[in-house]
């Protein structure tokens, strides 16, 4: 266990330790039967944390690759390539202690994942900011943003309602969800008296970061974020990125290792209904409705099939709990764009930027700037791989607009691409990424469902630890594991996270100020 806690720390001395309930290191006796239905971050976590135990796992995922929301899958190209699309850029943030160490299990030196020097926010009119150069220290971190920005000057900062912005002194869960949760993001800025320039390149990019409108979103999130990155954490905005695509650097290694512990990964398998049976669970998969009982379960589905499978699951829950889960709502729309280009991009261009006041456009990433296998298709063709992010598309939208008007946004940003030819081009649209709407925060799911056999996981779940988007899920994975050891008296894993609150006595002071 020593190790695994290791694996948890980055660089910030402040980490947080949270220590799993003790108990036994394996089950006793004949190991307990457990279904995890869904293979994403979160259900992998949780099949992790069982199987290591001795539990016996059945890992079911509709879909017919690992990873979820960072699946990828085999296409061929116009020109032969055979190459792997997926839903594309991520960030592998230093704070995602969790995440990372279930990544660690494979890749102890997480050689799979390569860093990004730098993750610039380009507004239209030509301002860009860095986090280059940022201190990663808090206080500094926020004090020097402002002081480099150049959209951010010091009569902004004057400008600033303080007292206002106090409650970002001392984040922490759940308090700071009764704090802001009845604002928006945007109601809130506006409060803060934020200079229009930084909201775009900082805030407002974080807030998207949820596929919402900021408008939409609940204040609480946004505050939760700048904590994770800027006042709660040293471990500052740099992030890692998967080497190769997910399937090859994350999921088909970690696959391998939950096959060697007697994890069942069954893909292409449709969960139908789950009911109650005696002290555990009947689980239906597939058109003919093949069942078999568990000793627990695990959801560790998107809200969308949480809702879904819980509506053909009657016999699941009370009526409060299915009125919450009925209640899940996802964010808008987002479009990934991936285009094979027959020139190359100007070799001065990151490999990430994320953009403002572009239309549609909220990011592009040259690909080959990391990832190996793009880097070897540009290489043989003399070309370039680039990724076009829309989030929070208008559901009325015309979607073929949509594409076209983010492609003009690229030749706009990048003008060299203006005259490359499109080799072939993938166009993916979702919108199965949680909601966190204002207010929502008590009427989310938890890790507990009122059935110690039966728990969740996943980043719409609700959780009392400062975590958030790919972490949440991670975590979340975790705990729930943990909660079904718990009831056969075994250990389970223990976890890491930024603090939770003020980092020190002085910005805590000056938060009880507000």
């Amino acid at each position: 266990m020593a190790i695994q806690q290791r694996w948890r720390r980055g660089r910030d001395r402040r980490a947080v330790h949270h220590p799993a309930p003790p108990g036994l290191a394996r089950v006793p006796g004949t190991a307990p039967r457990v279904a995890v239905i869904g293979a994403g971050i979160a259900g992998l976590a949780a099949a992790t944390g069982l199987a290591e135990r001795g539990v016996a796992v059945d890992l079911l995922e509709q879909q017919d690759a690992l990873g979820g929301r960072l699946a990828g899958w085999s296409t061929t190209l116009a020109d032969g390539s055979n190459v792997t699309m997926s839903r594309g850029f991520h960030a592998f943030f230093r704070q995602y202690y969790n995440l990372r160490g279930l990544l660690r299990r494979v890749d102890p030196g997480l050689d799979a994942l390569t860093g990004l020097p730098d993750y610039p926010l380009q507004r239209a009119g030509g301002a860009t900011d860095s986090f280059r150069h940022v201190p990663r220290t808090p206080p500094w971190s926020a004090l020097g943003f402002a002081a480099l920005s150049p959209t951010f000057g010091w009569r902004d900062l004057l400008r600033i309602d303080a007292r206002a912005a106090l409650p970002l002194m001392d984040v922490g869960t759940p308090q700071i969800y009764r704090k802001l949760d009845h604002v928006s993001a945007v109601e809130f800025l506006r409060s803060v008296r934020f200079p229009e320039a930084s909201q775009h390149l900082a805030f407002e990019v974080f807030s998207r970061s949820f596929f919402a409108d900021p408008a939409q979103l609940s204040a609480a999130e946004l505050a939760l974020m700048f904590h994770i990155y800027f006042l709660g954490s040293s471990e500052g905005l740099l992030f890692d990125v998967p080497a190769e695509p997910f399937p090859q650097a994350l999921w088909e290694p970690l696959a391998e290792y939950l096959r060697g512990h007697g994890v069942r990964v069954r893909t292409g398998t449709r969960v139908t209904g789950v009911r109650p049976r005696g002290e555990g669970f009947a689980v239906a998969c597939g058109a003919d409705g093949e069942q078999n009982r568990y000793d627990g379960v695990v959801l560790a589905l998107d809200s969308g099939g949480l809702r879904s499978l819980v509506g053909d699951s009657p016999a699941l829950g009370d009526a409060p709990w299915r009125r919450r889960i009925e209640g899940l709502r996802q964010a808008p729309p987002f479009l990934v764009s991936r285009l094979w280009l027959d020139r190359p991009v100007a070799p001065h261009r990151p490999g990430f930027l994320g953009t403002s006041g572009y239309g549609p456009l909220d990011n592009v990433s040259v690909l080959e700037r990391w990832e190996g296998e793009a880097a070897r298709w540009a290489a043989e063709h003399g070309g370039s791989v680039v990724e076009l992010h829309a989030y929070a598309v208008d559901p009325a939208a015309d979607r073929t607009e949509v594409q076209r008007r983010a492609l003009t946004e690229l030749h706009r940003i990048y003008p060299e691409t203006t005259a490359a030819r499109v080799v072939d081009q993938r166009h993916v649209w979702r919108a199965d990424c949680p909601m966190f709407p204002v207010g929502g925060y008590l009427e989310r799911p938890t890790v507990g469902t009122g059935h110690p056999q039966l728990v969740l996981a996943g980043d719409c779940v609700r959780s009392d630890l400062p975590v958030a988007l790919m972490e949440r899920a991670a975590t979340t994975g975790f705990l729930a594991s943990n909660a079904l050891l718990a009831q056969w008296g075994v250990r389970g894993q223990d976890l890491w996270t930024v603090p939770n609150g003020g980092r020190s006595r002085a910005l805590r002071a000056l938060a009880r100020l507000g």
